[in-house]
């Protein structure tokens, strides 16, 4: 638990240690001094008590944002840079947001419904910053591939509690990178870390091509990064990796399967590699450095660090102080089960001591009547050494009414005429690793697979 008289993120600024700074492509704010300085124009005190949206084209400003805001607005909804527009009217509506931070045209907005206030760079906002005294409420959307998003409401405590419990001490002068957007729960933890661990950090840009950012990280220095497998896939692809030499590597988000975690061994000999379990909902549930798939059965039933898990139908569910406090609006669901639980949707299966993730409840294909988990398959195909990369998808067939189709992008270089006997060989790892009615009835080599803006592989219209 806090101490009481911590309310926000700007407590654990501070002014030491010197030269520690948040930057993107075009610009680098030093950390020194924003606990004093602000970036709102001086109107940081308009928005005491207020319900506010950081909506920016840019990740940076939303990150100064943040520091200047929590502990003075009464909440405050992220938004990610892949909303759809027509999504946001609800949205604004369900969480009773009556401000707008933003670095776009402010004509863009209601001025009459809204209070809409323009972010720029310290450096050009001298006025002494406003401290507010309340606990603000971080609220943050879940990806809503199916619908709407729902809104998730967090407390600072929950966010931070396991990273201020580290302290700086355990990445002494880190310098931080992330695939995620800091606007999404994965990319929020590591700016979170970077603040609040003594760290700096550099954020991608809008646009960048991967080769450029991967540049950027290797110039600035990064030695601490984050992503999901499929981020860490397509680096793993590109050939864009040289020279860059992290030494901590992380995958949260997806299923973390062996193929991608032995490719970053391969890869960054003499990182730390490991992968986390985390959800909006969920919070951080565990991390995993032993360089193995799934984990540990014996996390399961124990309450560690204040995290307490449970396997029920299948399903992996989650109680602890991270977790967040509830959805958001008029009709919201419940958030946790009679116990507290949040139940994940994250599927697990028990192999011996170890628990594997073998898919979302909800993202299951019927094949013939029969339900298959995708990520099952996937993780099959991975293991050919010719493979980077595959996502299994049904496709309707008048015989069976529906069979797996598998796409798959192979190494870079891999001849073409070595197709047919990797195609034989796939077919092969998958009779002897599957069920007949999962293994793929058509094998497609593609050049590449789709990555959403949440870093996870698109599946909806495959």
């Amino acid at each position: 638990m806090f101490p009481r008289e911590i309310y926000a993120l700007r407590d654990y600024l501070g002014p030491e240690p010197r030269g520690r700074a948040l930057s993107d492509v075009r610009y680098r704010v030093s950390l020194t001094g924003l606990s004093s300085l602000g970036s709102l124009a001086g109107l940081a005190r308009k928005m005491s008590g207020r319900s506010v949206l950081i909506d920016t084209s840019r990740q940076l400003p939303a990150a100064l944002a943040m520091i200047e805001l929590d502990g003075v607005a009464r909440r405050m909804l992220l938004c990610p840079p892949d909303l759809e527009p027509d999504r946001l009217p609800v949205l604004l509506d369900e969480a009773e947001i009556d401000t707008i931070v933003t670095d776009r045209p402010v004509h863009g907005f209601d001025t009459r419904k809204y209070l809409v206030v323009s972010i720029g760079l310290p450096a050009e906002r001298a006025a002494a910053r406003f401290v507010g005294e309340q606990a603000t409420e971080w609220l943050m959307l879940t990806s809503g591939t199916s619908g709407l998003p729902k809104i998730v409401r967090h407390t600072f405590e929950g966010l931070a509690g396991a990273i201020i419990a580290e302290g700086a001490a355990r990445h002494p002068n880190a310098t931080w990178a992330t695939f995620y957007d800091i606007r999404r729960y994965g990319g929020l933890q590591i700016f979170l870390r970077a603040v609040i661990g003594g760290g700096s950090m550099l954020l991608s840009e809008s646009g960048e091509s991967l080769a450029e950012y991967v540049a950027r990280l290797r110039a600035g220095g990064v030695t601490h990064i984050s992503g999901t497998p499929s981020h860490w896939r397509k680096l793993l692809m590109s050939g864009a990796a040289h020279g860059f030499s992290p030494r901590y590597v992380r995958l949260s988000g997806e299923i973390a399967d062996q193929a991608v975690l032995d490719g970053l061994a391969r890869m960054f000999p003499q990182a730390s590699i490991g992968h986390a379990y985390a959800s909006t909902e969920a919070g951080v549930g565990f991390s995993v450095d032993d360089g193995r798939e799934g984990f540990p059965a014996s996390l399961i039933g124990q309450n560690r660090e204040g995290v307490e898990m449970k396997v029920v139908d299948g399903s992996l569910r989650i109680r602890s102080l991270r977790t967040a406090r509830a959805y958001v609006g008029v009709a919201a669901p419940s958030l946790v089960d009679a116990d507290g639980f949040v139940d994940t949707g994250d599927m697990v299966e028990l192999r011996g001591d170890r628990y594997h993730f073998v898919g979302r409840r909800g993202g299951i294909i019927n094949i013939g009547g029969l339900k298959v988990h995708p990520e099952e398959i996937e993780t099959t195909i991975n293991r050919h050494v010719a493979v980077r990369m595959s996502r299994a998808r049904a496709r309707k067939s008048p015989i069976t009414g529906s069979i797996v189709v598998a796409d798959i992008v192979l190494a870079k270089g891999t001849p073409t005429d070595r197709q047919e006997a990797i195609r034989n060989e796939i077919l092969a790892g998958c009779k002897a690793m599957l069920a007949a009615h999962k293994v793929p009835a058509v094998i497609r080599f593609v050049e590449r697979l789709d990555v959403t803006a949440a870093g996870k592989l698109a599946r909806a219209g495959a």
